[in-house]
Order: C-alpha cells, then sequence, then structure tokens
C-alpha cells in the first residue's frame, strides 16, 4: 500500500485535508436552492463511502509495503473494527448537529463556535492519547487559529444585514457538535497499528480504518438522518420519496461533497504516522477559514460589509496563517 515517507509530505497531505475540509460545503450550497440539506446529505454519505471504497482498492492494495486493504480487513479484530465504526457514528451525530445549529442560529455562530471547540478539543484529545510534536509551539498554533475563526465570526456579524438575537438552542448544538467532533479522530487512529509500513496483528491498515469508519457513518446515518427528516429543525418533514424524485444533477453534487471530505478524511489520515494525530487533526480543522476564503472571494459575502470588515479579514489571514506555521514547527 501507498504510505507517506517523510514529514515534508505528511504536511502536504494535511494541506489538501484542509481545502478538502474546507471545500465540501460548497457543494451544498450549490444544491440548496432545489434540494433539501437532509436529501443531499445522504448522497453527501454515499460519496464519502465509494470514495473510502476507491483508495482503499487502488493505493490501499498496490505495493510492497505494509498490509493490503483485502487481507487486511480479513484479519481485523473485533475491536479495531469497533473503533472505526465508533469514529464514523460520533463524526455523523456530530456533523448532523452541526448542520442543525447553523439552521437555527446561523453560520457566524454556529460554524466557528462548533469548529472551534472541535479544533482546541480534538488537538487536546489526540495529543494526550498520541504525544507526539513541541506542545508549546502546538498549542500556541491551535490559540491563534481560534483567534481566527473568532475574527472570522466577527466579520460575518458585521456583515450581516440584520443582528439577531443568538439561539441558546443553536449555541448549545454548537458546542455539543463541538464536543462531539473533537472525539471522532481519536477512535480512528486507536483502530490502526501506528507505524504504517510495519503491520500488526489485529490492527488496521489506514485505509482499512477510513472504509470502515465511512461504514459507521452510512449506518449511523439511517438513524440520525431519518430522525432529522421527521423533525427537522427547519422547515416541513422530509419523507424518503422525495430523495427518489431528485434529478441526478441533485445526486451527483452530493456525492461529489462526501468525495471531497472523504479525501481530505484520507489524506488527513495517511498524514498522521508522520506527523502525528494531534497535528494533523489540528491543521486540517483549519478548514474553517479556508470556508471564510471561499465566502470572501467566490460568493462575495462581505461585498456590502461596513466599512472595517477588511481589516478584521486580514486579521483573521495572518493568525491563521501564522497557526499553521507553528503546528508545523511543533514537529
Amino acid at each position: 500500500m501507498f504510505i507517506v515517507e517523510n514529514y515534508s509530505v505528511a504536511i502536504f497531505f494535511c494541506f489538501i485535508t484542509m481545502l478538502c475540509w474546507g471545500s465540501w460545503a460548497n457543494t451544498q450550497k450549490l444544491a440548496a436552492a432545489s434540494w433539501r440539506f437532509e436529501l443531499f446529505y445522504w448522497d453527501y454519505v454515499l460519496g464519502i463511502l465509494l470514495t473510502a471504497i476507491l483508495f482503499a482498492l487502488t493505493l490501499g492494495s498496490f505495493g510492497a509495503e505494509g498490509r493490503g486493504f483485502i487481507a487486511d480487513i480479513r484479519q481485523a479484530s473485533g475491536g479495531a473494527i469497533g473503533s472505526a465504526l465508533l469514529g464514523g457514528a460520533i463524526f455523523n451525530a456530530a456533523n448532523i448537529l452541526l448542520v442543525a445549529a447553523i439552521a437555527v442560529a446561523g453560520m457566524s455562530v454556529a460554524f466557528p463556535v462548533g469548529i472551534g471547540i472541535a479544533l482546541a478539543w480534538g488537538v487536546v484529545v489526540n495529543y494526550l492519547d498520541n504525544p507526539i510534536g513541541n506542545s508549546l509551539l502546538l498549542f500556541a498554533g491551535v490559540g491563534l487559529i481560534i483567534v481566527a475563526i473568532l475574527l472570522n465570526a466577527y466579520a460575518y456579524r458585521r456583515a450581516s444585514a440584520t443582528q439577531k438575537k443568538v439561539s441558546t438552542r443553536g449555541l448549545v448544538l454548537s458546542v455539543v457538535a463541538g464536543i462531539l467532533m473533537g472525539f471522532f479522530y481519536k477512535y480512528v487512529a486507536a483502530s490502526m497499528f501506528p507505524d504504517f509500513a510495519h503491520p500488526q496483528p489485529g490492527k488496521l491498515s489506514p485505509y482499512t480504518a477510513v472504509f470502515i469508519f465511512s461504514a459507521g457513518i452510512l449506518l449511523s446515518n439511517f438513524l440520525f438522518n431519518t430522525i432529522l427528516m421527521k423533525r427537522p429543525v427547519a422547515g416541513p418533514a422530509v419523507k424518503m420519496a422525495d430523495y427518489f424524485s431528485g434529478n441526478a444533477r441533485n445526486h451527483l453534487i452530493g456525492v461529489l461533497g462526501g468525495a471531497i471530505w472523504c479525501i481530505g478524511m484520507s489524506f488527513s489520515i495517511l498524514a498522521s504516522g508522520k506527523a502525528g494525530p494531534a497535528i494533523s487533526y489540528g491543521l486540517g480543522q483549519g478548514a474553517t477559514v479556508v470556508a471564510a476564503i471561499w465566502g470572501i472571494f467566490i460568493w462575495k459575502e462581505f461585498k456590502h460589509a461596513p466599512k472595517g470588515t477588511s481589516a478584521v479579514l486580514n486579521g483573521m489571514l495572518l493568525c491563521y496563517l501564522a497557526g499553521l506555521g507553528l503546528l508545523i514547527a511543533a514537529r
């Protein structure tokens, strides 16, 4: 199987993760005009699973190093499989709660609070579980990225035409989503053998772990998304029959969104072998600011923002870049 051999390549993979995790939501934005998120989400999850299978049967099966996907899944222990499945279920619960929070409180509150907590808490959890890297530089970098996320939230608030009172329910949903999001990566990392070039009995390769993680997302989606369809946080209830009435474009956009997210997840897991789970996860969750850059330059979300907003956005980008530099230097 293909594995990352050095730290520089691992950091490059982490940047790919940031781009993917910060960009997949553009597909939902494209579909939103004619397609409810609950319906989009089924195709999104399908895209994650199909991409995980593609990685497993190609990069995860060729080459002399490690252990091929088929052989790896045959020898996997119940504990390793259960850990990766649990990671998928936790991620899916967190992601759906975050979407619900966005519907209730808006992007400017839910995303910075949810992903900000996920970034900080996730780095702590993953570092305590596998303490790789200089802790001072690591947490200083995390601090700067959190400042960047908060500046991003402030810029969105300034650009908003109407200042609404922050929903307490939306805030609670954001906090719970962030805490759960900070945990999922730990369970996927725990299912794998730490040195990808030297397989351990019962443990999973990174490709097998991502595949089983994706299966956990799909299985849990029958519970979580079904509940969301019957009791949506906004709009009328959605029926499963509505999903089958969608056109090919609706479905393909959702699958594309899931594929983009899964490429990011796969690259993050592969990078964690050299960078360590805390650094790999922390760099990936800087995707919030990547999403903000899409909003600034492509969707023109700050076009009519009040004077001074550009200075806030420039400060956000500076803190973000400095934070990334410290995370990279931590190893």
